[in-house]
């Protein structure tokens, strides 16, 4: 703390008549003095005091603010990286839970292609079992893609028990073409000879045809109107 020394001011001439007064004068002189070094340091008290009220209530405010705005930043960035912690098993979580529903779906997609392929076969052996002379159809629009020929340059090739079916049930048109019974051939199959060319006029590559164009339209993802 600083201090001051008073300024003393030098006492007045005074004349010899007045030399009784000396004393009282050089008294008052000193209760100024000492007055005026009282007030100084009341003064000085005071101001110190003040000033240190406000610059605590002003250091305290801004401690304060700058105390929360730190903790502030702390408690985001903690909550951040906690956020960030909880959701990457989330996020895996999710992506597992989408493979497994891609994996489902196309599992499901293919159980509906093999039932269908599964459904149209045994339809297929229901209705050649009751009237196989359709094959003989099958020949027409095997023969309408391949060169023409005379009917007798045509070779049929079928089951053994589906071409002597034919040859009961339609005598007649089984009599157009060359009927050859073929042991490998399976219920349903055939294939056609004309002069040089040689086509499969069977089921079942009609059959693979169709499952095949049903197994992409499921594998095609549906519009939004109807996965809604």
């Amino acid at each position: 703390m600083s201090t001051f020394r008073p300024y003393r001011f030098p006492p007045l001439s005074l004349p010899s008549v007045a030399a009784g007064c000396g004393n009282d004068a050089v008294q008052q002189q000193a209760q100024l003095a000492q007055g005026f070094q009282q007030g100084m340091e009341s003064g000085f008290r005071e101001g110190y005091d003040t000033g240190l009220e406000q610059g605590q209530r002003d250091g305290y405010a801004a401690g304060h603010s700058e105390g929360w705005q730190q903790g502030n930043a702390s408690v985001q960035q903690q909550l951040s990286s906690r956020f960030d912690s909880l959701a990457q098993p989330l996020d895996a979580m999710l992506q597992a839970l989408q493979q497994l529903q891609g994996d489902y779906q196309q599992a499901l997609r293919r159980e509906v292609v093999e039932l269908v392929a599964k459904v149209a076969r045994q339809v297929i052996r229901c209705e050649l079992a009751l009237q196989p002379v359709q094959l003989l159809a099958l020949v027409d629009e095997t023969l309408a893609a391949l060169p023409p020929v005379a009917d007798e340059q045509v070779s049929v090739f079928l089951n053994p028990e589906e071409c002597q079916r034919i040859r009961e049930l339609a005598p007649e048109r089984a009599a157009r073409w060359a009927l050859t019974p073929d042991s490998r051939l399976e219920p349903g199959e055939c294939r056609v000879r004309a002069g040089n060319h040689e086509a499969d006029a069977g089921c079942r590559q009609r059959l693979d045809a169709c499952i095949e164009q049903v197994a992409e339209q499921l594998a095609e993802p549906l519009p939004p109107e109807a996965a809604a």
